[in-house]
């Protein structure tokens, strides 16, 4: 049975200069060429592209909707390494000992700061 790795990444959004690329659109199958044939040494086939849905952030609060394009490759994994059980998990759990201070810093609090009740009095008309 043949299993398959696949890698997702997105689609350039500006064209490369060239000599021979005049026009936008030669200059972006230009950066398309290039991706392609950088993936395609490593082992990877092309398969499809796509345009998802992504959440964006807009100003402190908001957020839209933008689509991003993206190709998708695919390589056949080798027999040797797709029988072979992964020693670790896709999604390890994260150590509990990272989310402790090893050096918790110790504050000082200060005697002579006013309390809450002392500024609002002060500023009472």
């Amino acid at each position: 049975m043949q299993r398959f790795e696949y890698q997702v990444v997105p689609a350039p959004k500006k064209g490369e200069k060239s000599k021979t690329a005049k026009t936008t659109a030669d200059r972006f199958a230009v950066a398309l060429t290039s991706l392609m044939n950088k993936m395609g040494a490593d082992g990877w086939e092309y398969q499809r592209a796509d345009t998802l849905p992504c959440e964006e952030r807009v100003g402190f609060t908001g957020s839209k909707t933008a689509f991003q394009n993206m190709l998708i490759f695919r390589r056949e994994i080798k027999a040797d390494t797709a029988t072979a059980p992964r020693s670790t998990p896709i999604f390890a759990p994260i150590p509990a000992e990272l989310f402790t201070d090893p050096d918790p810093v110790e504050t000082e609090v200060k005697e002579d700061l006013p309390t809450r009740a002392q500024l609002r009095a002060s500023r009472a008309y």
